[in-house]
């Protein structure tokens, strides 16, 4: 059934046309017409999301491959997307569908309690919206969120953070956790690499921030394009300033792909020198990604420096902490280490990794679609 659901986000015009008032675009739509992220349509001067409970990805992933790495760590997360984005990035990963209109993919018939149901039922501890920019299907996540607090699940997205301040606020509420994308850190790069801007991703992050959602940040660095070491330094100086120096950077690999195939793979040296340059600032959690065996994936204590998560790709092979805190040394390390109900107590056996190393289950990077773990199946797509 493709289902569609009235946009709270946008503002009526004269002669039937409106504005949609969910990202900085704020694109003026006419009478039939769509904005430019595709899934979103004027009928009759509404404006309509064309993929509530549509999704066209859905898969089991490993949280790390958000990646959030100080979330529920070795935890199975039920990854969503929907078709269509508000950016059009040259290094789009999955512009397959990013890049697709609702009738260019296939979807699921797979509404906000099913996800839920399913989530709970295949032992993810959290659910993820992910893959394209998950504004795009706003009001498809924000009550999929709400069911997924009642569950005692977590909520998770991977955002470009290019979105206006009040639908943010609103998805801040049923929040708990977020990896965005700074995909440089000038309005040149934003604009000829993304078609987007800077400064509206730059208040989001802050605003996420203000509001208690646990933050973390991912940079794909493309060579030629945004690896200038001092533009670097900036944009850690900048994370370091107005998110906090506990704040979880990514340096993440660029592998040649959709409009940039051109390009090499951003060398392995490269990210080295970006994560030594990014730790010079004062930034206490630096990652390289991407890099499966790289020694840049492992978390170490702010304290006494020992590597207390041990992570190959998507695998963590050893955690070394308790109740949020080094077991050699007692430090304190920020981040989600066990799912909450809606008063803030722990929930037991419901994702705490904080047990002993030699206790913790080991997940592969492989990722496992749900309709191959019979959760959906072929009478699902539309």
């Amino acid at each position: 059934m493709i289902r569609t659901k009235l946009s709270p986000y946008f503002t009526a015009l004269e002669g039937a046309a409106v504005r949609c008032e969910l990202c900085p675009r704020r694109c003026r739509v006419e009478e039939g017409g769509r904005g430019f992220c595709r899934v979103r349509e004027n009928r009759d001067g509404k404006y309509f999301s064309l993929v509530y409970g549509n999704p066209c990805a859905v898969h089991l992933d490993p949280i790390e491959k958000k990646p959030l790495f100080h979330v529920l760590p070795s935890t199975w997360t039920l990854s969503i997307a929907t078709a269509g984005c508000n950016l059009a990035c040259k290094f789009c990963q999955n512009w397959e569908i990013s890049q697709a209109s609702p009738e260019e993919v296939y979807s699921f018939d797979f509404p906000p309690e099913r996800v839920v149901q399913a989530a709970v039922e295949s032992g993810a501890r959290s659910i993820a919206y992910t893959y394209v920019e998950p504004m795009v299907f706003f009001e498809y996540m924000i009550d999929i969120c709400r069911l997924a607090r009642e569950a005692g699940l977590l909520n998770i997205c991977h955002s470009n953070a290019f979105v206006r301040p009040e639908p943010l606020r609103e998805l801040c509420t049923v929040m708990d956790a977020a990896n965005c994308d700074l995909k440089g850190f000038t309005e040149d790069y934003y604009r000829d690499m993304c078609r987007g801007r800077l400064g509206p991703v730059l208040d989001s992050l802050k605003a996420i921030k203000d509001h208690g959602v646990h933050l973390e940040i991912t940079n794909l660095v493309i060579p030629t394009r945004n690896d200038d070491l001092s533009r670097v330094e900036d944009m850690c100086r900048w994370i370091r300033g107005e998110l906090g120096d506990e704040t979880p950077v990514h340096f993440s690999r660029f592998y040649p792909l959709y409009r940039l195939r051109s390009l090499p793979p951003t060398p392995v040296s490269t990210l080295e020198k970006v994560r030594a340059a990014a730790l010079s600032t004062g930034l206490r959690f630096v990652y390289i990604g991407n890099v499966p065996g790289h020694a840049g994936q492992h978390t170490s204590c702010p304290g006494c420096g020992k590597p207390i998560i041990v992570r190959t790709g998507f695998m963590v092979e050893a955690v070394h902490m308790s109740d949020g805190r080094c077991t050699f040394c007692g430090s304190p390390v920020p981040g989600i280490w066990a799912r909450r109900d809606n008063r803030g107590q722990a929930l037991q056996g419901g994702g705490d990794r904080s047990a002993p190393a030699e206790e913790i289950p080991h997940h592969e990077g492989t990722v496992i679609e749900v309709g191959q773990a019979g959760l959906l199946g072929p009478g699902d797509r539309l």
